[in-house]
């Protein structure tokens, strides 16, 4: 090295880092590549998020419904679309939970591989994980926001409450979600993800008082139905939109659900940490 290059290399600045930025910033970069996907795949879901409630009101209310309320059984003589749409407003919401969080995240680190180009960047996996679970909530908040819109319009409201009925729903979502994503992404194949459908979604969806009274069901059924958070979100919904909710029977359906909630995030960080950092 010359005498000009040696005085010039010490009489430079000290190289500065460049800042790392924050966990929500970097959150929000993985929710922006979410967001890019959806707008190029949104198309594939719009019919059936739209057709969907439409036609499954139509045969709960006029079909179905319509032998049912000639026994007039239903707790409280109510109609069994008004007994039915909420609990099926929770049971959409979980459906989409379950949606959102199986192949999605499995295909993204085992298949896809975006979950590991995201981590050879500053994104760490808890802001992978946050990001696609931000964006996950978001469109499941829409499916059910189109169901909710269909309820209104089939008059299945009855309280000024019955507003809160949308983001009860989308609670109920997100805990099943979080835990979802959490165990999901320790998987290496989908097989499981068979199992998680059939023998947890499914009796879930018929056992839990979306489709009749829960009452109904074996007493020794019963303390199975509450620890279910779907039995939470049916009652909650339910109850907000037949005007029947209270405030400490609202409260605890609600720590319920959040419990779960918050217990997935928790967990999930933990797992994204441990499977794409090894």
């Amino acid at each position: 090295m010359t005498t000009l290059e040696t005085s010039a290399t010490i009489g430079s600045p000290a190289a500065i880092p460049a800042p790392v930025p924050g966990a929500a910033r970097l959150a929000y970069r993985q929710f922006r590549y979410w967001v890019t996907y959806t707008r190029r795949t949104w198309r594939g879901t719009l019919l059936s998020a739209v057709c969907g409630p439409a036609l499954y009101l139509t045969a709960m209310g006029v079909g179905l419904g319509t032998l049912v309320d000639q026994g007039h059984n239903l707790p409280g003589g109510v109609r069994y679309l008004d007994f039915v749409a909420p609990g099926v407003l929770a049971a959409t919401a979980m459906q989409g939970a379950f949606g959102e969080a199986t192949y999605p995240v499995l295909g993204s680190v085992k298949w896809f591989g975006n979950y590991w180009a995201a981590v050879n960047t500053p994104q760490r996996p808890e802001d992978v994980m946050a990001g696609h679970a931000a964006l996950a909530l978001l469109r499941n908040s829409v499916i059910v926001g189109i169901f909710f819109a269909f309820m209104t319009g089939f008059g299945t409201l009855h309280s000024a409450l019955a507003l809160l009925a949308w983001p009860a729903a989308v609670l109920t979502g997100a805990a099943f979600m979080l835990p979802i994503m959490a165990y999901v992404i320790t998987l290496d194949s989908d097989h499981q993800l068979n199992t998680l459908f059939r023998f947890v979604m499914t009796p879930l969806f018929l056992f839990s008082g979306t489709f009749f009274p829960w009452q109904q069901l074996p007493q020794w059924a019963h303390p199975i139905a509450y620890a279910t958070p779907l039995w939470h979100g049916v009652e909650l919904c339910r109850s907000l939109t037949l005007g029947t909710a209270t405030w400490a029977g609202s409260l605890i359906h609600v720590a319920y659900l959040l419990v779960f909630a918050l217990g997935g995030f928790a967990a999930a960080r933990i797992t994204f940490r441990r499977r794409l950092y090894r």
